[in-house]
């Protein structure tokens, strides 16, 4: 390593000569009264419809700049949402002052009739998609997420927030990232009165932005814009409260913001199931049904900063302390080559205690117009400690086969430290770069458990089995990769893209198992469960790749040779070693053609590798259930996949109208999937391991043959007589799974019909709803027992109402209700899950509220799941929270610094 970053620090030093280069300035104001217009977006451009060369927003007080500015003729573009675009043309000789600049709010002409009506809702450039908050309307108390909620293609599923069908992964403010990918955290920590717009669109990764290459790594980003009023002064929102069986709810979020100088602190503690803070405790989106009953003590930190005029940091910690009490049971179905019903049933109780640091930073330093340095460390320590104990059965039409009760108390932490260091350069020609990039890793996981266990085999005769043991595990990793590349243009819209990198991950996992007497005393090492392993993978890949940037058309292709080597290494309690060396070509095509602004279709193949990691390469025995023995298969391959994605955006500014449409599918061969024995009479596995009749050892295994196939649709419009949005949306999912089962191959087809509808209000901010129901149609089929096919149904439907009445009382209702067919029995259970609150709002501003809440007011609640693999399918059903009452106070802080007028003040409250 001290070679490779000798090799790397003399590029960082580097000065690099320099073309003169020149600076746009100017000043923008709105043209109905010459007030300086802060937050527009002034980009500049070669022409009308090409695509933008630099882009700023413009400060406060309305001047914006525009650096390392070429010589040429360019066309300045001055734009806001809800405005009518600004266009300049102007010829750069050198530094420019285009003077001031006007923005005239956007009209629609009818009949020679101007109408200046209520707030467009949005707008879309190329895969961003705009939305104006003014069109959206919300309870003055909302958070982002209410917000966002309402927005086309917008919700949530599976506690998840989703744009277009997909997870959102990152929140930015005003670009800048906030609380890191802790998207729950960053929207329950702003209010949605002080947002102005809201962008949705796929965020490349920092390697590609510094490179312009697309490397595939795309994550979906909601970009916050706040109001310019909001930027300096003090808000956020406090709770309290307290409700039968002693259940309590405390927290608070507090924002100080002064422009670029941002910081935000967050904190919670409660036993109602909240594990992100809400001020709004009867939500279910931040109060869903979690596993068990759990308590969390919560503190989060974000900072963000402008340190002169070439740095930026932004940083964020988060540290929780949880404890859950989870109960659960589950019953599954197996798939046996010849079908003697087997099946199998567990009851368990587990209680948890979790406490983990979170930090993760962005440091960026812009040496000058042409250099750059991004450092991205990020860094989480967990202990976990556990009391679990579970009881199984498995049965089978000749009666029962085997059971046990296993008592489990552990001890866990894991360590993580990551970094990632890229530094930029821009050559005096126009597309000439180079990018150094060192990333790194560091890895430790040590578990120390203790176990005791009673086991009853029925076959051939009854027999008592009493196990005691105490498992060490000892995990750790490194891993490092370098990059460097290098773009050179090619003609005047192409350029071509050469790349190396280098990497190597090193692990290490020891395994001791001892066997213990009674009192935990170790009596002797158990050398058929325990195993010290190393894995070592080290690739090199060189990649070449052209992009072409036209007025309508952008294209991507690039190929990649990769040279991977694997080494496993057993040193106990046998020595042997295993090396493989794979080759493979790895191709890459991207398209985006552009028919109109507000009209793209994007097509994305890529092809990838990804190697096994030490959990399944380690070959040593994991009796955690002694009914379902694990291991490792030091064998594996690394598997290959083809990633195909068709994308199409349309959105109509004039009848604010917005469809989406997408299908990806991918094609893996070696994958790895489980190969699953179910002994039908007694293997010796190891030394004094014996695999016993209707008992099972799971092992990992390459298989070629696995596809899926997901396709996904939205159209959003408003509904005129109804002040409200409509969303509806459906698609397909479908999945070929084969798997191995007691050596045969059964494969599983599994086809998801889904829809759903929503509809949120848009009427004022005292009353407010949103609705929307969920549905979808399963089919499962397994090639090995057709008689184990299934179908099954479930349907979610939400209403969400808020309703402030005379004298400022308050009514707040949370309804959902779920539906659910074809479950094994006494899985068929649906629930009516309501949440009611009545309070009262008062202070100045109604910045205070107090209410009276009821979670779950018939006590229906519950918590079931179906899971279908290769090898079974499985019904499971935790305990969740149910029914309280509780009686609690809110408070909203709002103070805001001199220079916002009394008429911003009105416009944010009122």
């Amino acid at each position: 390593m001290k070679y490779l970053f000798f090799a790397v620090l003399p590029f960082l030093c580097i000065q690099f000569v320099q073309a003169q280069q020149y600076r746009i300035q100017g000043r923008v104001f709105a043209a109905n009264d010459s007030v300086p217009f802060p937050n527009a977006t002034v980009s500049l451009l070669y022409k009308t419809d090409s695509p933008a060369v630099s882009e700023a927003v413009s400060r406060m007080d309305g001047t914006f700049e525009l650096k390392a500015i070429n010589t040429g003729a360019y066309v300045l573009r001055i734009q806001y949402l809800g405005y009518e675009n600004t266009e300049k043309p102007i010829n750069v000789t050198g530094n420019t002052n285009v003077g001031s600049l006007y923005l005239s709010e956007g009209a629609q002409l009818l009949d020679e009739i101007t109408i200046l009506g209520r707030p467009p809702v949005g707008k879309q450039r190329g895969d961003t998609i705009q939305f104006n908050a003014a069109a959206f309307q919300t309870m003055k108390d909302a958070t982002a997420q209410n917000l966002i909620e309402k927005m086309p293609g917008m919700g949530s599923e599976d506690g998840n927030l989703q744009a277009q069908g997909e997870n959102i992964v990152q929140i930015l403010v005003d670009g800048k990232p906030f609380f890191g990918t802790d998207v729950k955290a960053a929207l329950q920590n702003l209010p949605a009165e002080i947002i102005q717009s809201v962008e949705v669109y796929d965020k490349l990764s920092d390697k590609a932005e510094l490179s312009g290459f697309d490397d595939g790594e795309r994550q979906k980003t909601i970009n916050i814009i706040t109001k310019p009023n909001s930027r300096r002064g003090l808000f956020g929102k406090s709770s309290a409260g307290y409700g039968d069986g002693d259940r309590y709810l405390v927290g608070a979020s507090i924002n100080a913001f002064n422009e670029q100088q941002r910081l935000t602190i967050t904190g919670l503690t409660n036993n109602i199931n909240a594990v992100d803070y809400s001020a709004d405790p009867n939500s279910q989106g931040e109060v869903n049904p979690q596993n068990g009953i759990i308590n969390t003590n919560r503190i989060g930190l974000n900072y963000t900063d402008t340190w002169g005029e070439k740095v930026e940091i932004n940083a964020s910690y988060l540290f929780n302390h949880r404890k859950n009490i989870g109960e659960a049971s589950l019953f599954r179905k197996y798939v046996l080559p010849d079908d003697d019903g087997q099946r199998y049933t567990e009851s368990s109780t587990n209680t948890r205690r979790n406490m983990d640091h979170r930090f993760n930073m962005r440091f960026e330093y812009q040496i000058d117009s042409n250099n750059r340095i991004l450092f991205l460390p990020n860094f989480s320590a967990e202990t976990d400690k556990e009391n679990s104990f579970f009881t199984g059965n498995t049965l089978a039409d000749s009666g029962p086969v085997n059971q046990t009760e296993n008592h489990r108390q552990a001890d866990n932490s894991d360590i993580d430290f990551n970094s990632r260091l890229y530094y930029s350069h821009r050559f005096a020609k126009k597309g000439r770069s180079l990018r150094l990039g060192l990333e790194t890793g560091d890895h430790r996981n040590d578990d120390d458990a203790d176990r005791q266990t009673e086991n009853v085999f029925y076959d051939p005769a009854e027999r008592l089995e009493t196990i005691n043991q105490q498992i060490v595990r000892a995990r750790k990793g490194f891993d490092w990769e370098a990059s460097a590349g290098y773009t050179e243009p090619i003609g005047k819209r192409g350029m071509v893209e050469l790349e190396y990198e280098v990497g190597k991950r090193n692990n290490d996992s020891d395994q001791l198992t001892y066997d213990t007497d009674e009192m935990g005393t170790r009596l002797r090492l158990d050398t058929a469960l325990s195993n010290t392993f190393n894995s070592k993978y080290l690739t090199q890949e060189a990649e070449i790749g052209y992009q072409y940037k036209g007025e309508k058309l952008r294209a991507q292709v690039e190929a990649e040779f990769q040279l991977a080597k694997l080494a496993n290494d057993q040193e106990f309690p046998a020595m042997f070693d295993l090396q493989r060396t794979f080759r493979s070509v790895l191709p890459s095509v991207r398209l985006d053609y552009k028919f109109t602004d507000s009209k793209n279709l994007e097509f994305d193949y890529d092809a990838r590798t990804n190697a096994p990691g030490i959990g399944d390469l380690q070959a040593v025995i994991d009796n955690s259930n002694p009914l379902h023995l694990r291991t490792g298969n030091p064998d594996l391959d690394q598997s290959y996949s083809n990633r195909f994605s068709l994308r199409y955006r349309s959105y109509n500014p004039e009848t604010e109208r917005s469809f989406f449409a997408m299908i990806r599918s991918t094609v893996t061969d070696n994958n790895v999937v489980t190969h699953t024995t179910i002994a039908q009479e007694p293997i010796e596995l190891a030394d004094g391991i014996v695999l016993e009749r209707g008992s099972q050892l799971s092992r990992p295994v390459n298989l070629d043959g696995y596809w899926d196939l997901h396709s996904f649709f939205h159209y959003g419009l408003p509904v005129r007589f109804l002040p409200s949005n409509f969303n509806f949306y459906g698609g397909i999912r479908y999945s070929h799974s084969p798997g191995m089962i007691n050596e045969q191959i059964n494969t599983v087809n599994t086809t998801r019909f889904f829809g759903g509808v929503s509809l949120s209000s848009n009427i004022s901010d005292r009353i407010d709803f949103n609705i929307w129901s969920r549905s979808g149609y399963n089919i499962a089929e397994n090639s090995l027992q057709p008689t184990l096919n299934t179908n099954f149904f479930n349907q979610n439907t939400h209403i969400n109402y808020n309703w402030i009445l005379w004298q400022n009382l308050v009514y707040r209702l949370d309804l959902n209700h779920q539906f659910n067919t074809g479950l094994s029995e006494g899985y068929d259970n649906s629930i009516f899950l309501v949440n009611m609150a009545i309070g009262k709002k008062f202070l100045r501003s109604e910045r205070a509220e107090v209410s009276l809440n009821v979670y779950d007011l018939f006590g229906q609640n519950n918590n079931i799941r179906r899971d279908i693999t290769e090898t079974y399918i499985q019904d499971s059903q935790s305990n969740v929270l149910q029914r309280y009452f509780m009686l609690s106070l809110t408070y909203n802080i709002r103070y805001f610094a001199r220079g916002t007028t009394m008429k911003d003040y009105e416009e944010l409250y009122n």
